[in-house]
């Protein structure tokens, strides 16, 4: 009888894991070799509570992947990527029948940060300076967290082609918080987070979201959802500091061929 019992929950379990990765694959939609989760918002943030490796590439970042293969092998690595790039919303959905549901960093974090559950939970946060830790830890506080100087750590100046933090990774295991949030730059940070996930003990939620916080802090240009939502987002920042994010969009371009030629494919094997 009790074989029996043990064999249903078995069954049970694998089921219900079967059921759930058929739901994510229905939910996902393939752009240059990435699964692009195409739920909602509120799915994502329910999705990273059972923990996983998230990724919101840019334009910019999706251009170089024909260049960047370690960069592009984490993108690919991830569980959840999130189409944060209007620009590449917009090329995708203006060429393919099948339309990709755009999600910002930024929407992203304002859901995130709203949820109760999450912000009982426990927290590492990695940021670029000492000063961003101290702003993040402030902004989150406020908004109901309960973030301690212990809970952040200071990225060093990582040397390109050996992304590794050991601190960070011995922090982590150390105080095994339920989610890693990296605050720091794009190109960087999903490498550092392919590194964590593959050298932890356990399953947290690693959130790649870069600066997207800095938005809600106050550090980058107040975009309205409104101006989010119609993709406008590089429009307020190019406003705010034309010398910095004029260049960087312009950058974005060769994107645009990439989509046009590969589409749903691969367009570097790793």
């Amino acid at each position: 009888m009790f074989c029996q019992q043990r064999t249903f929950v078995i069954i049970t379990i694998l089921t219900k894991r079967l059921l759930l990765s058929f739901i994510y694959c229905m939910s996902t939609i393939k752009i240059l070799g990435i699964d692009f989760y195409n739920g909602s918002v509120k799915d994502v943030v329910n999705e990273l509570k059972s923990g996983g490796f998230m990724v919101v590439p840019s334009g910019p970042g999706l251009k170089s992947i024909k260049e960047e293969p370690t960069y592009y092998r984490s993108l690919r690595s991830a569980d959840i990527a999130i189409a944060d790039s209007g620009y590449m919303a917009l090329i995708w959905n203006l060429f393919n029948a099948q339309k990709v549901n755009r999600i910002s960093g930024l929407e992203f974090l304002k859901v995130f940060f709203a949820d109760k559950a999450v912000q009982t939970s426990k927290f590492v946060l990695a940021d670029p300076t000492a000063n961003d830790s101290e702003i993040n830890r402030t902004f989150l506080n406020s908004q109901g967290f309960n973030i301690k100087p212990e809970n952040s750590h200071v990225a060093p100046m990582y040397t390109k082609g050996n992304i590794a933090d050991p601190v960070l990774l011995a922090k982590i295991e150390e105080q095994r918080p339920d989610y890693v949030l990296l605050n720091i730059g794009g190109g960087t940070q999903e490498i550092l987070g392919a590194y964590l996930r593959k050298n932890l003990s356990y399953k947290p939620a690693i959130i790649c979201t870069g600066a997207a916080i800095a938005f809600l802090t106050g550090r980058q240009a107040d975009v309205p959802m409104w101006a989010d939502k119609l993709y406008l987002g590089w429009l307020v920042r190019c406003v705010h500091k034309p010398k910095v994010f004029i260049p960087r969009y312009f950058d974005a371009f060769p994107l645009f061929l990439l989509l046009v030629k590969y589409g749903k494919r691969a367009p570097l094997a790793v």
